[in-house]
């Protein structure tokens, strides 16, 4: 049985991750959230109590989380998307000292969906234009969602290049034909999606569509208690989705 900590407790990620652990049949260490005033104390008391933490807060709580999973030694596993520069620097400087998996989605299937992706970009060649198309609830506050970036991401290992010197985020107006090698996005918002991503492979004639859809949060729950658990007992450093699975 592995006693595990939320921050980000309130949150619809929290509440479902709650569930996800009692299905499982963990312990819940313990949760925080904003609302609770002294952020930091509360981490480190819930890191404490903790075998491993699991953060779907925000990126400015991020530091806090950080902090508390280094003083007490465990490992953590980082759900929160809009992360920028100086968050992934500081996650490095973490995983010197713990085991860190840090990522855009948890869900078991987007983990093999992003495995495909990268083979397929890998075996298909650039002669086939990508593009990454993605829906959310209207309340998501970033875009490209954190897994449209995972994705392309993928997509660009698999042909070798650097993801930030291909990418078009978005076009508006005249003069938006695509650039040769681009990986472009395009970002939806609506209703209650919990999460829709396609990535489109379009050669001339043919396209290669693969896809996932989240039908609820269970999903990301789910995917992320078992990778907190696979986290347990690792040396510093940083994993990801994909090694849970043995992908790679």
């Amino acid at each position: 049985m592995t006693r595990i900590g939320i921050v980000g407790s309130a949150g619809q990620m929290g509440k479902a991750l709650k569930e996800a652990i009692a299905a499982a049949g963990h312990d819940l260490a313990g949760g925080v959230d904003q609302a609770d005033g002294d952020v930091a104390g509360r981490v480190q008391e819930v890191a404490r109590q903790s075998d491993v933490l699991v953060d779907f807060s925000a990126p400015d709580a991020l530091s806090a989380t950080l902090a508390a999973a280094v003083a007490a030694e465990v490992p953590v596993l980082i759900g929160t998307t809009g992360l920028d520069a100086a968050h992934l620097a500081a996650i490095d400087r973490a995983a010197s000292r713990i085991a860190v998996l840090q990522t855009g989605n948890t869900s078991l299937g987007v983990a093999m969906l992003a495995h495909v992706v990268r083979e397929t970009a890998a075996r298909l060649g650039p002669q086939f234009d990508i593009e990454i198309v993605e829906m959310h609830h209207r309340m998501k506050i970033d875009a490209p969602s954190g897994t449209a970036l995972l994705l392309a991401q993928a997509a660009a290992q698999g042909r070798g290049i650097a993801l930030a010197d291909h990418m078009e985020r978005g076009r508006d107006g005249s003069g938006a034909a695509r650039d040769r090698g681009a990986i472009g996005f395009a970002s939806l918002r609506g209703g209650t999606v919990a999460g829709e991503h396609s990535v489109i492979f379009a050669g001339d004639d043919e396209r290669v569509v693969l896809s996932h859809q989240a039908e609820n949060r269970m999903v990301f729950a789910r995917g992320a208690v078992r990778a907190a658990c696979w986290l347990i007992g690792k040396p510093p450093g940083r994993f990801t989705m994909a090694q849970v699975l043995d992908l790679q």
